[in-house]
C-alpha cells in the first residue's frame, strides 16, 4: 500500500492525512528519503541550497499566552521583563547590517497593554529610520491578539500594519494546528481555525508568508499529519499571482527548563525521526516549494543529512536567537560555516532574501572559496 501512495506523491497527487499516517508507520527512513530527494528536485531542480542572513529580535518578552512549552516569556509583573527600546534595535540593525544582513524578524509576546498603534509606531519608525530593512514580523497570534484588542478584523491589523512597513508574515505559533493540543501547551494562543484564518487573509491580501510546526510532544503522528493536510489545503486557496505560503519549517520541541517538560517526560527527537518529518513533509506538501531545515534546532550534521531528504534551504545563521536557545537549543554557525556546512554535504550555497530569491553576497561578507 505505501507504494502506491508514494507513486502518487511522486505524480503530485496529494495524500489525506491517513494516508500520510500509512506512510509514517510503515515505509523505510530510506524510501522516505529518496522519495523526498525526488520531489525536492521537481521543486527545486539543481544542487542549490539557500540560506540567509537576517537577525531575530523580540519586542518584549512580556506575554500573556501562557505557553507551558516556553521558558522565554515573563508575566507583566515578573522579573526580567523587558521592551526593546528604539536606541536598541538601532544597535542591533546596524551590527546586522555590518554582518551582510537586511531583514529583521520580530517576534515577542501577546503583551497586554501594546495595541495596534504601539506595533505600527515601532515599524514605522523603523523603516523610517532603515527603509531598505525588510521587516518579517509578528504571526497569526498576535495579529489575533491585536484584533480581539482592538475589536477590529484580521484584516484592518494587517493593512495598517502593512501601511507602517510590515513586509512579510512569519508562521508562528502554529505548533500543531488541533485545538486539543494547543488548549493544554498554548491555552491563550489563536485557536487553530484563527491562526489559518489569518494567513488566508495575508494570501488574500498578496502577503508574503511562511508556515512552521513544533512537534515531538504531546501530539499524535496522525495529528502531525492533520496539520500538514491544512497547510496544504489553504495554500491551494491562494488566489493567483499570491506568494502564499514561500516555505515550510518543522522543528521538534526543547523540553530543556520548560513548563511542559516539567509535567511530563520528552525524549528528544532523534536524527533519523526528524529526518523522516522533512521528508514527509516534502511529500504532503506537494504545492510547497520550500522545506527548511532547522539546523539550529537539531545541529549541523542533522540538517545536512535534511538536505537529501527533502530540504531544500537551511535558514538563515541567525545573528541572534532567544526563545529555542532558552529551551536548550545550543548550535550557531557564522557566514562561512554555512556555506562550509552546505559545500560538505554535496550542493551549492546561494543566499537568497525573504521570498526566496538569489541575491549576490554582499561585499561585507566572506565567501567561501568553493562556493564559487
Amino acid at each position: 500500500m505505501s507504494d502506491v501512495l508514494l507513486q502518487r506523491a511522486l505524480r503530485l497527487e496529494p495524500l489525506s492525512a491517513k494516508e500520510g499516517l500509512l506512510l509514517f508507520m510503515e515505509a523505510s527512513t530510506s524510501v522516505l528519503m529518496l522519495v523526498a530527494d525526488t520531489l525536492r528536485q521537481q521543486h527545486k531542480p539543481g544542487r542549490e541550497v539557500t540560506w540567509m542572513i537576517d537577525r531575530n529580535v523580540n519586542i518584549t518578552n512580556i506575554c500573556i499566552s501562557g505557553c507551558t512549552f516556553c521558558n522565554f516569556h515573563r508575566k507583566i509583573n515578573g522579573e526580567g521583563t523587558y521592551t526593546t527600546t528604539l536606541e536598541e534595535y538601532q544597535q542591533k540593525i546596524e551590527q546586522m547590517i555590518n554582518l551582510g544582513g537586511s531583514q529583521l524578524l520580530l517576534q515577542g509576546g501577546m503583551h497586554p497593554r501594546y495595541g495596534l498603534r504601539f506595533y505600527t509606531d515601532l515599524f514605522s519608525e523603523l523603516k523610517r529610520k532603515y527603509p531598505d530593512v525588510k521587516l518579517h514580523a509578528l504571526g497569526p497570534p498576535e495579529v489575533v491578539h491585536i484584533a480581539r484588542k482592538e475589536r477590529i478584523s484580521y484584516r484592518e491589523v494587517l493593512e495598517k500594519l502593512v501601511e507602517a512597513g510590515l513586509d512579510s508574515l512569519p508562521g508562528a505559533g502554529a505548533e500543531i494546528l488541533c485545538d486539543r493540543i494547543r488548549k493544554e501547551i498554548s491555552p491563550g494562543k489563536a485557536s487553530a481555525q484563527e491562526w489559518l484564518d489569518v494567513m488566508k487573509e495575508a494570501h488574500q491580501m498578496h502577503m508574503l508568508t511562511s508556515a512552521t510546526m513544533m512537534f515531538g510532544h504531546i501530539e499524535t503522528p496522525l495529528e502531525r499529519m492533520e496539520h500538514l493536510v491544512k497547510l496544504r489545503e489553504l495554500q491551494s486557496q491562494k488566489p493567483v499571482g499570491s506568494p502564499g505560503f514561500k516555505a515550510f519549517i518543522p522543528w521538534p520541541f526543547m523540553s530543556e527548563g520548560t513548563l511542559l517538560g516539567e509535567r511530563k517526560t520528552f525524549k528528544n527527537t532523534l536524527p533519523i525521526d526528524y529526518i523522516r518529518m522533512i521528508a514527509l513533509s516534502r511529500i504532503m506538501l506537494n504545492n510547497f516549494e520550500n522545506i527548511q531545515a532547522s539546523w539550529l534546532t537539531v545541529g549541523k550534521e542533522t540538517g545536512q543529512l535534511a538536505l537529501h531528504a527533502g530540504a531544500n534551504d537551511l535558514g538563515s545563521i541567525m545573528i541572534e536567537e532567544n526563545v529555542v536557545s532558552a529551551a536548550g537549543a545550543s548550535f550557531s554557525m557564522d557566514a562561512l560555516e554555512m556555506q562550509k556546512c552546505i559545500l560538505d554535504a554535496g550542493f551549492l550555497p546561494r543566499l537568497r532574501n525573504q521570498g526566496y530569491a538569489l541575491i549576490p553576497m554582499p561585499d561585507n561578507v566572506p565567501e567561501y572559496p568553493l562556493s564559487r
